[in-house]
């Protein structure tokens, strides 16, 4: 695969993407979002998506550039972290609009920004290019929670 890195792109954008769809799908939608007390600054939900899937992709290139670099302890760590954060990620939309545990999908939140907090120093040592593109996730997460907090707090 190494020899064609065009195809540990795709593979990295597809893989990520696929499982941001599937999180969605079994989430049961934004119906809820529609229904609930939100806090101020809370964007429209036709913005979600269209976030997420930019920030899948970001994500996807990112942990392609990882994986097409030179065999390495970090590089290892790196692609285990990401691999974590991303199972973390799949959940969270389930935990809040499938179980509307709000109070819960704050606490795997938070614990998912610091996975992703993690992930992007380890990147860092591996590929610089690689954690910068994580810098918008990490922006949109800590957003997230923000708006995680104020509607487990207004609900």
């Amino acid at each position: 695969m190494k020899q064609k890195p065009w195809i540990a792109y795709v593979v990295g954008i597809v893989l990520v993407e696929a499982v941001g769809a599937l999180s969605a799908l079994l989430s049961g939608g934004m119906t809820l979002y529609q229904s609930i007390v939100k806090p101020p600054l809370s964007p429209p939900g036709i913005v979600f998506p269209i976030v997420w899937i930019i920030l899948f992709a970001l994500m996807g290139i990112g942990a392609a550039r990882i994986y097409l670099s030179p065999p390495s302890p970090g590089r290892s760590k790196s692609l285990a972290l990401f691999a974590v954060q991303l199972a973390v990620n799949f959940f969270w939309s389930i935990l809040f609009f499938r179980f509307e545990a709000f109070g819960f999908s704050l606490l795997w939140l938070i614990l998912l920004l610091v996975l992703i907090v993690w992930m992007s120093e380890c990147f860092s040592q591996v590929d610089s290019l690689a954690a910068l593109l994580q810098i918008p996730y990490v922006l949109w997460v800590a957003f997230a929670a923000y708006l995680n907090f104020g509607v487990w707090r207004l609900n």
